[in-house]
């Protein structure tokens, strides 16, 4: 599972991870959620725009401590869970990008149900809509993350 190169060694999770990390950390920020939610069409591409959004994090004064755990929490959660269903899809299939794909969805959707119990309403449906989310974040987003993982394969 680890590829060595010129002294490096990158292993297919940890790619995954960081990958995950650059899009929760270049979309999920304040000002590309603002930014979004003022200026995306709403076409195909105005989704996509959207969807990129989805771990948002934050640290707002105004918003309860629970809603800001709950979504830190997600964004957290994602990158995490990206590393480990990669590393448990890795093995199992044949093709490194479907890996990466689909262990992102596994990720988006598990950090979105486990991270909506934090929330000030939580319930079991709404744990469920975010898990929702979190796939469909994972569904659209997903082979951005599977690019890096063909490429840590293909190093």
């Amino acid at each position: 599972m680890a590829v060595t190169t010129a002294g490096r060694v990158r292993t297919v999770p940890g790619t995954a991870a960081i990958a995950a990390l650059i899009l929760v950390l270049a979309f999920g920020n304040p000002a590309y959620v603002d930014w979004v939610s003022k200026h995306a069409s709403p076409n195909a591409w105005g989704f996509f725009l959207k969807e990129l959004a989805w771990p948002t994090w934050t640290f707002s004064s105004t918003a309860s401590v629970q809603d800001v755990l709950g979504q830190d929490i997600r964004a957290i959660l994602v990158i995490v869970l990206a590393a480990v269903f990669v590393a448990l899809l890795v093995g199992a299939a044949r093709g490194a990008f479907l890996a990466g794909w689909a262990g992102y969805i596994f990720a988006g959707a598990f950090a979105g149900f486990l991270s909506a119990f934090i929330l000030s309403h939580a319930s079991v449906l709404s744990a469920f809509g975010w898990a929702v989310s979190g796939a469909a974040y994972g569904l659209f987003t997903g082979w951005i993350v599977g690019l890096f993982v063909l490429g840590a394969r293909r190093v």
